[in-house]
């Protein structure tokens, strides 16, 4: 049975994990300043992601020759549908977002809203039931989101690009919580960080043809020093080093606890953006901000210790 508490070590690994993904919203920001694409960023992104993720199952199947590294033929449609709208497609919206809203606006409508969603659909397509607090909670973030959305277009000089932006940002919770419930079952049938290891190789591959649609693979050639940094910086502690800590201390702790760190990710974004992005935040997005927080917390504290929670982390943000 694993702890209801967490160790100093494994907590000191999650706060690490929470400032990896939560800095990678304005990390990317930066690398859009440099003049690469959203989709050009991504592919970059999880084309070196999935060459260090090869890398980590050679190793594994070498110290351990009975870990397999095949998935079923049957099971195949199934990943290729977890890679598009687990990274594909969602990594195109969300970056897009970012170039449009803003870092903290994609950390907020990403981060917090997949939860709620994923409780709603679970409703419909797992045949759970609703308590009278979960529902009170998607009320109260449905007014979040709308206060973070129509304040932030009336507040902020290019309202137009913001709402649009932000209404891209709004397609990502639905990916995430499409990639969640369909990646449920696979997830208990095969190592989970085997299935990651899948979805970020295939994902980056599936982004390549739309970088030679948009002609932006030639951007490779001139990103700068800084750059290539930040998209290690992605590929190897948000993608790589962050699942591996995700799923060591998952090994460790129970998933409520664990899971629980990921509510601080949009607060680190925020700090991050305020800090270094130059972004400011409007009374209307911190309110709505607060009031998605404390949806969420109605609405996933009767689901703590779910297998969803366990293995799909909530806020693939990073």
């Amino acid at each position: 049975m694993k702890a209801t508490q967490i160790s100093r070590f494994n907590a000191f690994l999650m706060l690490m994990l929470i400032l990896f993904w939560g800095s990678s919203f304005v990390v990317v920001k930066a690398l859009l300043n440099e003049g690469l694409t959203p989709i050009a960023i991504a592919t970059f992104r999880f084309l070196l992601a999935g060459i260090l993720f090869i890398i980590t199952l050679l190793l594994k199947k070498t110290s351990k020759s009975d870990y397999g590294l095949l998935i079923r033929k049957r099971d195949i449609p199934t990943v290729i549908v977890l890679a598009l709208t687990g990274v594909t497609f969602f990594f195109t919206a969300q970056y897009t977002g970012i170039s449009m809203a803003g870092a903290s606006i994609a950390a907020i409508l990403v981060c917090l809203i997949s939860p709620i969603l994923i409780t709603t659909l679970s409703v419909k397509l797992l045949k759970e039931h609703l308590t009278k607090a979960q529902m009170i909670g998607i009320a109260i973030a449905a007014i979040g989101t709308f206060a973070v959305i129509a304040g932030g277009t009336l507040s902020i000089q290019h309202g137009e690009s913001f709402f649009l932006g932000s209404l891209i940002l709004l397609s990502t919770p639905f990916l995430w919580a499409t990639y969640s419930l369909v990646g449920k079952r696979i997830m208990q049938t095969y190592d989970a960080f085997l299935v990651v290891a899948y979805v970020n190789i295939l994902g980056g591959l599936f982004l390549v043809p739309f970088s030679l649609a948009e002609n932006s693979l030639h951007l490779i050639l001139s990103i700068s020093v800084n750059g290539w940094l930040s998209i290690l910086f992605l590929s190897t502690t948000c993608s790589l080093l962050g699942y591996y800590i995700w799923f060591h201390v998952l090994d460790h702790a129970n998933a409520s606890v664990v899971s629980s760190f990921l509510f601080a990710e949009p607060l680190v974004t925020v700090a991050f953006a305020i800090t270094f992005a130059d972004e400011t935040a409007s009374p209307y997005i911190i309110a709505g901000g607060i009031l998605i927080f404390a949806g969420v917390y109605l609405v996933t504290t009767k689901r703590t210790g779910s297998s969803l929670h366990q293995k799909t982390p909530e806020a693939y943000a990073d």
